[in-house]
């Protein structure tokens, strides 16, 4: 089969390359599948580079999001196990998380549902306690990860505010359904938030960025609001001030979505289930903004890595796109 490996630890589009490799043999617990279509996530950029938190054996195939194929037939979404990750024709991944794939959503938008989509219902619900009439505040909201936590929180019934670099990825915030779009590179972000909600602030921070997207955070954040840390897309990881959050009445609260799989596995299946009934009834469905072969998946994770994507770039099997 054939399957992008990583030999040595740099930037995606010079450390990928595409081999015939050998099929995975599943371990103790795991299945094959066939990879229908692969969502790009930003930790497959930090796998290249060798800073994510996990760190599989040299070679390796990233990819870990995807929607495949059982050998019985089965449409599922999975996690895949590296280091046989999802770029690639077959990868696998344990038997007892795989969720079926909605279908209400083609192969890509079913592999986009997954980690962003529950990160951000964890993250707005499990977490922050999200409640209709409320004020959301989303960082990155055009990206793959802000724009499921924007559909998520119109879903809600919450008020969302969507802050964007740049004209072409406020259009796509606005598309998404936010009720106020700011663009960080032509407006004064904390000016703006506060214009917006009347000098309140946001009642719910969901912050995928970090650095200086943290601070304006801090500076918005209502009277007992929520900042929700999910990641450091930006590369900064800030130092926050808990005087600050004291003397502000406010919560910062950190997600780790991976570690549910682990310390309670239902609860991704009752998400799972909530999910799919919202993208049964259109709430919300996956914005994938490109979808590119097999051969086309180096260049589309360094395009990721370099934060030039809008929502999803998924990775289509030819067969399954034919």
């Amino acid at each position: 089969m054939q399957a992008w490996q990583v030999h040595e630890n740099g930037e995606p589009g010079e450390v990928l390359r595409l081999a015939d490799v050998a099929r995975p043999v599943p371990g103790d617990g795991q299945v094959l599948l066939k990879v229908r279509a692969a969502n790009i996530n930003f930790p497959d950029a930090l796998l290249c580079r060798g800073q994510y938190q996990v760190r599989p054996p040299l070679p390796f195939t990233p990819g870990v999001e995807i929607c495949g194929e059982t050998e019985d037939g089965r449409r599922v979404i999975a996690n895949p196990a590296l280091p046989h990750g999802g770029f690639a024709e077959y990868a696998v991944a344990d038997a007892a998380a795989l969720l079926p794939a909605p279908d209400a959503l083609d192969d890509a938008e079913a592999a986009a549902l997954h980690i962003g989509y529950q990160t951000g219902w964890f993250g707005l619900h499990r977490r922050a306690g999200l409640e209709a009439g409320e004020t959301l505040l989303v960082h990155a909201a055009a990206g793959g990860v802000g724009s499921a936590a924007v559909q998520l929180g119109k879903a809600a019934g919450a008020t969302v505010i969507g802050v964007v670099g740049g004209p072409g990825k406020a259009a796509v915030a606005r598309e998404l359904g936010c009720d106020v779009v700011i663009d960080r590179r032509a407006e004064d972000v904390v000016a703006a938030v506060k214009e917006a909600t009347g000098g309140r602030g946001a009642d719910v921070v969901y912050d995928p960025v970090g650095g200086e997207a943290y601070t304006q955070s801090a500076k918005v954040v209502a009277f007992e609001g929520r900042i929700i840390v999910v990641g450091f897309a930006g590369g900064t990881i800030p130092s926050p001030a808990l005087n600050h959050a004291l003397v502000k009445n406010y919560s910062i609260m950190g997600l780790h979505w991976g570690l549910y799989n682990t310390k309670n596995p239902k609860l991704v299946q009752h998400c799972h289930e909530q999910l799919t009934e919202l993208a049964a009834r259109g709430a919300i469905k996956p914005l994938v903004s490109e979808r590119v072969p097999l051969s086309g998946a180096a260049a589309a994770v360094q395009k990721v890595a370099d934060g030039l994507t809008t929502g999803r770039i998924a990775v289509v099997m030819e067969e399954a796109a034919a």
